[in-house]
């Protein structure tokens, strides 16, 4: 999923942890590394160590692709919507109807997209979880079922 203005993307660019100036200040850290393509500390000790022979690389590939973090029975499409999902909506906000959780993350400051996205789910059905929500957008799950039931 990509997010081209404001189009659902399942895992949002948008910084909700920072202020915009401390996101420049972290941007303008890594800038040197982005541009060289290796590390540009000048003491060996700064530098995060490598992952050891015969351990799992746990770090995601730059392009995007989940590494490890895929369930059996879903692509990493449908981690991503249901992560994002999952970041606009909070436990307290189940069980819900589709208008309730439209509601609810426009309560939450969620892009329009997460919204309208909500705003796809079936009428007169109530949602227990995120994962409810998920499968009835048609999003596989981690049993492989598509669709609501």
């Amino acid at each position: 999923m990509t997010e081209d203005g404001d189009a659902f993307a399942g895992v949002s660019a948008r910084s909700t942890k920072h202020s915009p100036r401390v996101d420049e200040e972290l941007e303008h850290e890594i800038q040197g590394m982005l541009k060289a393509e290796r590390a540009t500390r000048s003491e060996e000790w700064r530098e995060a160590e490598p992952v050891a022979e015969g351990e799992p690389d746990l770090t995601a590939d730059p392009t995007g692709t989940l590494v490890g973090g895929t369930p059996v029975g879903m692509d990493a499409d449908a981690v991503a919507a249901r992560a994002e999902l999952a970041r606009w909506l909070d436990r307290a906000d189940f069980p819900s109807t589709g208008p309730e959780l439209v509601e609810a993350a426009r309560d939450h400051r969620a892009p329009e997209a997460v919204a309208a996205e909500l705003g796809r789910l079936p009428e007169g059905e109530t949602y227990e979880r995120v994962g409810d929500v998920v499968r009835a957008l048609g999003y596989p799950t981690e049993t492989g079922q598509h669709g609501a039931p």
